[in-house]
């Protein structure tokens, strides 16, 4: 995006956590320069999801040394039983967005939702953004690394429920572990998913 003849940089939005029963949604919002993406990508840059753990922490060290421009916030698993899941994530890419010490000049928003409280002549959506723009590859890769050791913390502190494994997603040994121990202290408990299974 060009304007007075400078470039204006583009901050790629996205998130890690909707899916999960347990433990906080956490999005992030990035900034690459093109000099940056291009390392990134020979790097194997690409969509969380397609990559490992010690992929996406190798990633997350490489954008430090790079000095790549990100923000992340996290909805704990009490905004999300108070507000619902999908306005917990929009409320923490908001915070994020707003965090940014850089303006961006366009906003990608991975998915189909656009972000409250940000001008909406700033942002397009995007569905699968995360496997298509750089900057919200790199924004999908903070955000699950620092989610996944918030994950492990909190496995520390409740170890019945093995956290550190399955990071809160409705696994079947999640399942086992709270059918046998209840609900941990950072269960989403009016989010839908714990109650789904357990009907």
């Amino acid at each position: 995006m060009e304007r007075a003849g400078m470039r204006t940089p583009i901050a790629g939005v996205d998130e890690a956590g909707r899916g999960p029963i347990a433990g906080p949604v956490v999005a992030a919002a990035a900034i690459l320069t093109p000099p940056q993406f291009r390392v990134l990508l020979s790097e194997g840059l690409d969509d969380s999801k397609k990559l490992s753990e010690t992929a996406r922490e190798r990633l997350f060290c490489r954008m430090a040394e790079l000095g790549i421009v990100w923000k992340a916030q996290a909805a704990s698993h009490v905004r999300i039983d108070s507000m619902n899941i999908l306005n917990a994530t929009l409320w923490a890419m908001s915070r994020a967005v707003m965090s940014l010490p850089q303006k961006p000049g366009l906003i990608v928003v991975d998915g189909n939702r656009l972000i409250p409280d940000i001008p909406p002549e700033m942002q397009i959506t995007l569905p699968k953004a995360d496997s298509k723009v750089p900057a919200v590859m790199a924004a999908s890769v903070v955000a699950k690394v620092l989610r996944d050791r918030v994950m492990k913390r909190l496995d520390r502190l409740y170890p019945e429920w093995g956290f550190s494994g399955h990071k809160g997603y409705p696994t079947k040994a999640h399942r086992l572990a709270t059918d046998l121990f209840g609900p941990s202290p950072v269960h989403r408990l009016s989010f839908g998913g714990y109650k789904k299974w357990r009907k």
